[in-house]
């Protein structure tokens, strides 16, 4: 099982691929060999896409033109379902199912982004109400922002690519890609099925190379009037601060917490949390960090999430048989080796895992933590989760809440009442009940609060972003 050859992909400016003098290597996470090369963008590069998306924004797209490329655009991406896994298991590191169902859920992105450009809407408005405006009649419309700069993170490349560009597209703007300078080639082979999509000239941009120097001459562009990112709280604040009035959407990090409550199925609760907590080697955002287990059914809970947790399979992510494939780099294993060494070092107990080779790190759970530990406090970014106890349920929700990050959260429990003070008092942007905060699907609004960012993604809620409401007032 292979990628397509190794060869350079160029620069997707104003329909057309340009390569460039420099080029970055892109690596097979697990073997260390290159799998391929990137063009390395200029200010001039980013100037032209800039312009060129200013530009195309003059030209007729309209709904239904905006539906039929996304959807031709969704099945382009299923057609090459098996040659997108191999690149996502090569450049990302992600297991081969876990790469395949996301292409499947890339395609259904564009495809509900499709469905919704048909459905972009404005409400009537009683200004006839108001005393000396019997005369006249008004409505709002939304109406696209302009120019949508959207940076990605390396973790989900393809679909979170999709979250932003296809709802971009589907409310009428035109869009600038800048994907992760670590998984850059499932970007580029999305804008060649945008390409073989029709979409037209100047409507979709991807830049690839240096990520602080790209989003600096994104930022210093006038022109780009929306910047939509997904990554880490720092860079977020950093375009928050250099954007000035423009739109800013951010999706930032999280150390996820989720909740067994004594009345929960503790066998459900502990296979479901111990498969969430290692997708993709936990680097996902709303990956299990934190988990709060009543003291009464603590043992039963942490000897069935042991027992699942161990029967994870570590390896080549291209092997069928494996669940947790490498980290993106050694640095970071390395990174996540240290802080559990130091919760370690601070009274923390390794249950299972704990040991890193290379690249690999694996699955570990910590018990015996405090919530003042840098594996609770911050975000681990790594296939580890703390587990501990709590006896009541104001004292479990103060421990959830006493986050820095608010992305989502899970809840295991059959009490109503219980679910329903929860649910009103976390505070994060999503509660799941009865499964842990790793669950996502795509055409829900999905966002956080605190460091874990600002808006939401999922089509219909994107596009809320994306636009612009005007008022249309008539004196008859």
């Amino acid at each position: 099982m292979s990628a397509i050859a190794t060869r350079n992909y160029g620069l997707f400016i104003d329909g057309q691929w340009k390569e460039t003098v420099n080029l970055d290597e892109v690596i097979d996470k697990c073997t260390g060999s290159v799998i391929g090369t990137v063009s390395v963008s200029t200010k001039e590069d980013v100037d032209h896409a800039v312009e060129s998306a200013k530009k195309a924004l003059r030209k007729s797209f309209h709904p239904y033109e905006r539906y039929t490329v996304l959807k031709k655009a969704a099945e382009g991406l299923m057609a090459r379902q098996e040659e997108l896994a191999v690149i996502l298991a090569e450049e990302v590191g992600k297991p081969i199912n876990e790469a395949r169902g996301e292409v499947a859920r890339a395609a259904q992105t564009l495809e509900i982004s499709a469905e919704e450009a048909k459905r972009i809407h404005g409400e009537g408005i009683p200004v006839e109400a108001a005393p000396g405006s019997e005369n006249r009649q008004a409505y709002t419309k939304r109406v696209p922002v302009g120019v949508v700069a959207a940076i990605t993170p390396f973790n989900v490349p393809l679909n979170l690519a999709c979250h932003k560009i296809g709802p971009a597209l589907a409310a009428g703007n035109s869009v600038i890609l800048k994907p992760a300078e670590v998984t850059p080639i499932t970007a580029l082979v999305l804008a060649e099925v945008f390409e073989a999509a029709q979409l037209p000239p100047g409507r979709l941009h991807v830049l690839t190379g240096e990520g602080p120097a790209i989003g600096g001459w994104l930022l210093d562009n006038q022109d780009v009037n929306m910047f939509t990112f997904t990554g880490s709280p720092r860079v977020g604040q950093l375009i928050r601060g250099k954007a000035g009035l423009r739109k800013v959407a951010l999706e930032l990090g999280n150390n996820s917490a989720t909740i067994i409550h004594r009345d929960a199925d503790i066998s459900e609760a502990a296979t479901v949390t111990a498969q969430k907590s290692f997708n993709n080697a936990g680097q996902v955002c709303i990956s299990v960090q934190r988990v709060y287990v009543h003291e009464e059914v603590y043992e039963e809970f942490l000897a069935k999430m042991k027992e699942v947790t161990n029967s994870l399979v570590v390896g080549n992510p291209k092997d069928e048989s494996v669940n947790i494939g490498p980290m993106i780099a050694e640095k970071e294993a390395i990174r996540v080796e240290q802080w559990v060494n130091e919760a370690v070092s601070s009274g923390a107990v390794i249950e299972t895992g704990g040991k890193r080779e290379g690249v690999f790190y694996q699955p570990t759970i910590l018990t015996n933590v405090h919530d003042d530990m840098k594996v609770c406090r911050q975000e681990v970014f790594g296939p580890v989760v703390a587990v501990t106890t709590y006896q009541t349920e104001e004292e479990v929700i103060a421990r959830v809440n006493d986050s820095e990050y608010g992305l989502q959260a899970g809840l295991f429990t059959n009490n109503l009442a219980f679910a329903m003070k929860v649910a009103d008092e976390i505070e994060v942007g999503g509660l799941m009940i009865n499964d842990t905060s790793g669950y996502r699907v795509d055409q829900m609004p999905y966002g956080g609060v605190k460091k874990s960012g600002s808006g939401k993604e999922g089509p219909k809620y994107a596009i809320q972003e994306m636009t612009e409401e005007r008022i249309v007032v008539f004196n008859l």
